[in-house]
């Protein structure tokens, strides 16, 4: 991988680009409701909007060697800019539900390109580890603001294609910034996985048993992720009766959980020299205390701590088990065994919050929880195999 190096300007920009997705992503669950009933449409139906996004993240995903290589790095982000602009925009005018889907399908490619682009720029400079923490630590910081606009938006009886309407406008310092700051910044940054090495790590990698299983692992965990954070609101609303601002705020501690958990988990496990897998089954088994918590015991107050706590454990699981690869797989097959990790996990944002509303429409929105639960059971099921499977595991 070629390094470079960058202004503090140029990573602003890049750390503002991954708080306006994390602005985008926290506040869909919010919105879902006002969806379905304004097109009259149940949870399975608008569900699908989970879907086409992804769909178009993952067509997006295996399009980046070729895109940043024509494009450039500047041209390539500010493409996903634009598109993602313009997809706000004839969704805030309030389109037929099937042309939603198709236009949620291009915000998602629009998403997947800012993020690999993003990603890409960051990891081509020094210190890159640290620096990657940061840019998906703001993810969480755009997460956790999203749901406190749209739900105020939602309070003031503005629409929900206020909400999308602002995100056209937050999208514009980003398009400024690129524009402007990245003019000699080229595609350089391209890892292995973009030349013919990189093409038979692919598939050497593909005959590791313990890539896919992390694969999975993290499929299920991202499944958890999305589900709470988007059904959260719905629950809160229908079975708990909250207020339209309150559940909000409750869901928005959900995101700052998670934000919180991928500052801090990593320094305090290491202090008390816990190891990554006693971070991991402790991660895990606070997810499920958290939604325990919420499902059994009733409060405003017991529902916030406990959706505080689940996305303060969910928080590092992403980030730790990503650092795990280079541990697991030989060196050639590292960018490979990454990126087949992070294209194939996305599917979980379309699979499982789809069957979590499927599940709410026949069986109630209380069904969220001992699903949640569920899947964090076969995340620690995987989790014990990849540790029992893995030679060159880190100790602990």
């Amino acid at each position: 991988m070629t390094t470079h190096t960058a202004s503090r300007p140029q990573l602003s920009t890049a750390f503002f680009g991954f708080v306006l997705i994390g602005v985008a992503s926290g506040a869909w669950g919010v919105l879902l409701p006002s969806l379905s009933a304004y097109y009259n449409v149940d949870k399975s139906v608008v569900g699908l909007l989970f879907f086409a996004s992804a769909v178009g993240y993952f067509l997006s995903a295996l399009g980046t060697g070729f895109l940043t290589a024509k494009l450039g790095q500047r041209w390539y982000l500010v493409t996903g800019t634009a598109t993602f602009m313009l997809c706000c925009a004839l969704l805030a005018l309030k389109p037929p539900f099937a042309l939603v889907l198709f236009i949620r399908l291009f915000q998602g490619m629009a998403t997947g390109i800012l993020e690999a682009g993003l990603n890409l720029f960051v990891a081509a400079l020094p210190n890159n580890t640290a620096l990657l923490n940061y840019l998906h630590a703001f993810y969480g910081v755009g997460a956790l603001v999203g749901p406190l606009i749209a739900s105020t938006i939602l309070a003031f009886s503005w629409g929900w294609n206020t909400a999308i309407l602002i995100w056209t406008f937050l999208a514009l310092p980003l398009l400024i910034g690129l524009l402007a700051l990245f003019r000699h910044q080229s595609s350089g940054v391209a890892h292995e996985g973009q030349t013919g090495e990189g093409e038979n790590g692919l598939l050497a990698a593909l005959k590791i048993p313990v890539v896919w299983l992390a694969t999975l692992f993290l499929l299920f965990y991202v499944g958890v992720e999305v589900s709470l954070g988007s059904w959260g609101y719905t629950f809160l609303l229908e079975n708990r009766h909250e207020s339209d601002l309150l559940a909000g705020g409750i869901v928005s501690g959900y995101w700052l959980g998670l934000t919180l958990g991928r500052f801090i988990l990593n320094n305090i496990a290491g202090r008390l020299r816990l190891g990554l897998s006693g971070l991991m089954y402790t991660c895990m088994g606070g997810i499920v205390l958290g939604i325990l918590m919420i499902w059994l015991i009733p409060g405003v107050v017991a529902s916030a701590v406990a959706f505080c706590l689940t996305g303060l454990s969910l928080g590092p699981i992403y980030p730790s088990t990503v650092a795990l690869v280079p541990d697991i797989v030989p060196s050639r097959m590292v960018s490979s065994a990454i990126g087949f990790l992070v294209g194939l996990s996305i599917l979980g944002v379309a699979l499982f919050p789809w069957i979590a509303g499927t599940l709410a429409q026949y069986t109630g929105i209380w069904s969220l929880l001992p699903y949640s639960v569920g899947l964090t059971v076969i995340m620690l099921a995987l989790w014990w195999t990849i540790r029992r499977g893995s030679q060159g595991f880190p100790a602990g």
